[in-house]
């Protein structure tokens, strides 16, 4: 009888990248997912972080079948940049907040499965935004991990991110806690730049006239400098005329 060794199968197991599904329900679902992901990307961009958004998240290693999809998931401590999928055991690393557009036909997942497993994960922070305003109370509802256990957030911030979230109509706004400037979307980052582009090109030139508005005041009194300085070289000639007559200028009245 010729003994057996065990084999080790990780090596064979394959973990996809895609599944074939759409990535998001509606258009509204899809502008939602992406803006979000943009300006996280924007204002983590300098940041030891990486903000990921429908890709895959195998959190049991062997099992591949234990997966999910957030929207959009941001982790921190990790190396910038794109994954093809997100493993959590050879990234070292949980998801620290993640976002999932919710309709109502995703309710019960998003609610109960997603929210369950992100709880037990420990994902510090878990935010459903509703963009049609389907079954979500005011769009947006968050869950803020205290202990093992998640707890409504009431004061609209992420602490994670140190922003403060506020729905505009379709749209999650993203404000900085300690400027209260909102992170701008890249139409809208365009748009501010050109404005500034703009306010910079009309200052200059306000500068620019004042500085010619400047130099005409001087030349016109250099001019009249020089029309006193003559007028006056013609009264000294006239005196010395007048003297050369013996004739006293001073008496001259």
């Amino acid at each position: 009888m010729t003994a057996t060794l065990p084999v080790s199968v990780e090596s064979e197991i394959f973990y996809p990248s895609a599944d074939g599904q759409p990535v998001a329900e509606t258009y509204d679902h899809l502008y939602a997912l992406l803006t979000t992901l943009e300006v996280l990307k924007q204002y983590l961009a300098n940041r030891q972080a990486t903000v990921l958004a429908n890709q895959f998240l195998y959190y049991a290693q062997g099992f591949p079948k234990l997966r999910v999809a957030p929207d959009v998931m941001v982790i921190f401590d990790v190396a910038p940049g794109g994954r093809d999928n997100y493993k959590i055991w050879e990234e070292g690393q949980v998801p620290t907040v993640i976002f999932e557009m919710t309709s109502f036909g995703t309710k019960g997942q998003d609610e109960i499965f997603k929210k369950t497993l992100y709880e037990q994960l420990g994902v510090k922070e878990y935010w459903l935004f509703d963009p049609k305003g389907e079954w979500v109370e005011q769009q947006l509802r968050g869950y803020r991990l205290r202990g093992e256990i998640y707890e409504p957030i009431q004061d609209g911030r992420s602490e994670p991110l140190q922003l403060r979230l506020v729905v505009e109509g379709r749209l999650i706004g993203f404000y900085q806690e300690d400027t209260g400037k909102k992170l701008l979307l890249p139409n809208e980052l365009a748009e501010a730049l050109g404005q500034e582009v703009l306010a910079r090109q009309q200052a200059e030139e306000l500068v620019e006239q004042e500085r010619q508005r400047a130099e005409q005041e001087r030349q016109r009194a250099e001019q009249e400098r020089q029309r006193a300085e003559q007028a006056e070289l013609q009264i000294e000639k006239l005196k010395v005329r007048l003297r050369s007559l013996n004739v006293d200028p001073d008496n001259i009245q």
